[in-house]
């Protein structure tokens, strides 16, 4: 079965209740995790994102923290799931400033975790793909944030010229 196209939905939508939506999205987050978990930022925090922002990073940083980092094949995979929590929850956010933010807060716990980043080609590699992604975020901002951004990834020396 082939789901409908987003403006089939979206025109579906417009002809039900409120009490209808109410119960459509109830149902939608009760099957699925990352549903409720969107749906928790649309009702709690995407009036104020720098709180969601927040609590992201603090939460990076407690998973940083359980990292183990002396073995490196369980190291990559930990790196691995932070940053996959953390594109979900930019995914959530959909502003370019804070998946700037969030990457470079990833980064930064990457840098500063212990894991020998040099001695794994797969985690040198990541790294890198994060480096290049938030450049070509930075690039999508008003000129203004993308000198002060482009000054604090060179203030934190987090591209990989200074590795």
């Amino acid at each position: 079965m082939k789901p409908e196209s987003l403006a089939a939905v979206k025109r579906e939508l417009k002809h039900k209740s409120p009490e209808e939506l109410e119960a459509i999205c109830l149902r939608l987050a009760k099957y699925k995790l990352e549903n409720k978990e969107l749906l928790s930022f649309l009702l709690f925090y995407s009036q104020n994102p720098e709180d969601y922002v927040r609590e992201v990073k603090e939460e990076i940083s407690v998973q940083f923290a359980g990292v183990n980092t002396a073995n490196l094949y369980w190291a990559k995979k930990s790196v691995r799931k932070i940053l996959r929590l953390t594109n979900k929850h930019i995914k959530y956010i959909g502003d370019k400033a804070a998946e700037v933010d969030l990457l470079i807060y990833f980064c930064e716990e990457l840098a500063n975790s212990g894991i020998s980043i040099k001695n794994s080609t797969a985690l040198f590699n990541l790294y890198e793909r994060q480096i290049i992604k938030i450049e070509k975020a930075i690039s999508k901002l008003h000129e203004d944030l993308q000198y002060d951004w482009n000054q604090q990834l060179d203030d934190k020396n987090l591209r990989l010229s200074y590795f």
